[in-house]
């Protein structure tokens, strides 16, 4: 991956707050060309800095009124990356990472209610092969929702 200069930092600061801000506003403020911060948000997307952009949808707007946080416990570690491949089939899973601590594995999924949470569970994760157990967390509100800080080396 290229280095990434002060430039690329003020044009991550500027759209990790507003990804719809328009180029022409982004070179504005970064005293460039609309055609640089393009290419520059380009460069950023191949060296993959930026990974993904796109709509945020309210899951309760949908009808997925549940997020649940679940720790998963491996028969062997060695088996999180088929375990993986068998979670990305659940498309009610948003998150899936490799933990350390009590978890081999921790989740974040969106359900419609208890009962279609405990379908997941049950009868979709526990079946999974090398899954030994779970420990479920409700989350009740979310508080903050935020990527993590662009700060620029003149701060």
């Amino acid at each position: 991956m290229e280095k990434v200069d002060l430039l690329d930092l003020k044009i991550l600061k500027i759209i990790s707050v507003n990804a719809r801000i328009p180029f022409k506003d982004v070179a504005a403020v970064c005293g460039v060309s609309r055609a640089a911060i393009h290419q520059r948000v380009q460069r950023l997307i191949e060296a993959g800095v930026i990974t993904g952009s796109g709509y945020n949808v309210c899951p309760k707007s949908i009808g997925y009124s549940t997020c649940t946080y679940v720790g998963i416990k491996l028969e062997r570690g060695s088996m999180y990356k088929g375990v993986a491949e068998e979670l990305e089939k659940i498309p009610e899973i948003v998150e899936c990472h490799f933990t350390t601590g009590p978890y081999t594995m921790l989740i974040k999924l969106y359900s419609r209610d208890n009962e279609h949470l405990m379908d997941l569970l049950n009868n979709r994760i526990q079946e999974i092969q090398g899954v030994i157990s779970t420990e479920t967390l409700i989350s009740l509100e979310q508080s903050i929702s935020r990527t993590v800080p662009v700060v620029l080396s003149e701060e």
